[in-house]
């Protein structure tokens, strides 16, 4: 039997993996970023014991190609998430370190 705060620490890292590989591709611009963001969000609301989660895509390094729009790529996430199952809560995050986006439990309570 798991614990509940092993859950929770699960449920924030599948949520943060599925959140990476789904939406990495997404054209956008720096115009449309921040529905992208908004968007994200209400997704990953819709999951089961998602408490709160905040979207911020990093626009600087938002290079449109030749037709004139960027793809959303890993290094332009920053992703905060909580997720609490009974008296569980895990906050964990998604962001740039160094050349690489990474997932990190930040506190599991």
């Amino acid at each position: 039997m798991i614990s509940e705060r092993e859950q929770a620490a699960f449920e924030a890292g599948i949520k943060l993996g599925a959140l990476y590989h789904q939406w990495v591709g997404t054209p956008i611009s720096p115009e449309t970023a921040d529905l992208v963001e908004r968007t994200i969000e209400k997704s990953v609301r819709l999951q089961p014991f998602v408490e709160e989660v905040q979207v911020r895509l990093d626009r600087g390094i938002m290079k449109p190609h030749s037709k004139g729009y960027s793809e959303l790529s890993g290094m332009m996430f920053s992703v905060q998430i909580a997720t609490t199952v009974g008296t569980a809560t895990c906050r964990a995050v998604l962001k740039p370190r160094g050349d690489y986006p990474l997932m990190e439990i930040l506190e599991l309570e």
